[in-house]
């Protein structure tokens, strides 16, 4: 599954609560499918072989495909504006840090279970497209409707990008892992390679 599809997975839509990986999973399709990933490595755990599940709670932000790659069209349109009301929670991560964050459990003998890779700072989608107009340099204060959603993500996607997600990544903290890119509007533009 795209990280699209993944990026609320688990935890399903959840409003303002914040999720962590002590948190139940979800309703629906995506949640059980989830669900069955992990129990499908349950013989390897009961075999004594350290066993990680890397959540992935969030949007990934990367240029060249995923959610982020669907939403710069229409951002570098001008009409990258919120999708729906905005108000849903959005979980995201830089890919390096998605990246760093996999090798540092791997090479951590101690860690196993779950994990969420998202980072510190989850933003409402009002904000998120926000600040990717900021980065772009675009005006970002355009709804896309649902409509639009559908052409971008596909019919699955409308309740996917209109779902709330406040996850946080307490077990990666706990380990003391160190993000790259904790903030938002840094993160793209490192992304973007739209610095300043």
């Amino acid at each position: 599954a795209s990280d699209v599809y993944k990026r609320q997975g688990f935890y399903g839509n959840r409003g303002d609560e914040e999720l962590t990986e002590a948190s139940s999973a979800g309703e629906g399709y995506l949640s059980e499918t989830c669900i069955a990933w992990e129990a499908a490595a349950q013989p390897a755990k009961d075999a004594g072989i350290r066993t990680l599940h890397s959540r992935t709670a969030g949007i990934v932000l990367d240029a060249t495909g995923g959610g982020l790659g669907k939403m710069l069209l229409p951002a570098k349109m001008g009409a990258g504006g919120p999708i729906g009301r905005g108000k849903q929670w959005l979980s995201w991560i830089s890919m390096d840090d998605e990246i760093y964050a996999m090798h540092h459990l791997l090479m951590t003998e101690t860690c196993e279970g779950a994990y969420n890779l998202v980072a510190p700072e989850a933003v409402r989608q009002k904000k998120f497209a926000k600040v990717l107009g900021k980065v772009l340099r675009r005006p970002a204060f355009i709804p896309t409707p649902p409509f639009g959603v559908w052409i971008l993500f596909g019919k699955m996607g409308v309740t996917l990008t209109t779902d709330s997600g406040r996850v946080n990544p307490t077990r990666l903290q706990e380990l003391g892992y160190r993000f790259e890119h904790s903030t938002l509007e840094p993160a793209l533009r490192d992304t973007l390679g739209m610095w300043r």
